[in-house]
């Protein structure tokens, strides 16, 4: 049964493209922050690997809610690693990072979705969208506080 929210078919389509590409950003940042926590090594290593794991399990929780954001626009979400991989603007990378590396690697990342973001909220908004504006608001919000994290950790 298609949605009746006061968002035009079109709107939803383009706000539901909007949160693919979010959620694969989000899957490719889940997958890159829970390999450094298996291959973090170095003098810092049990304090990087426990911060990986909590940044990981956030991202954890946020990918599952993006999803589901698609799915109550009455949208299908797209699942498949294929699938983040084409259209994800985040890349998944080679190598074997250092571990001061490894947080300039999220950081970058994580800001990046966090630009990602203000313009995303700012073209659901004009669609009509006010309920996923207000998501990708409060998802930028976690991402600068993770970033944060991040910055202050590598100093």
């Amino acid at each position: 049964m298609k949605p009746s929210i006061a968002v035009s078919d079109s709107g939803r389509k383009a706000v539901a493209k909007i949160l693919d590409a979010l959620l694969a950003d989000e899957y490719v940042l889940y997958t890159k922050t829970r390999n450094y926590h298996w291959n973090v090594t170095g003098p810092r290593f049990s304090d990087l690997h426990k911060f990986f794991e909590d940044q990981y399990d956030e991202l954890d929780g946020i990918i599952d809610e993006v999803a589901e954001r698609g799915r109550a626009l009455g949208e299908r979400a797209l699942g498949g690693l294929s699938d983040f991989l084409k259209v994800a603007l985040l890349k998944d990378e080679a190598g074997k990072p250092r571990a001061d590396a490894m947080l300039l690697n999220l950081l970058k990342d994580h800001e990046t979705i966090i630009r990602g973001l203000r313009k995303s909220l700012e073209t659901c908004a004009a669609l009509g969208d006010m309920g996923t504006s207000d998501f990708l608001t409060g998802l930028m919000e976690r991402h600068e506080k993770m970033a944060w994290m991040l910055r202050a950790f590598g100093e």
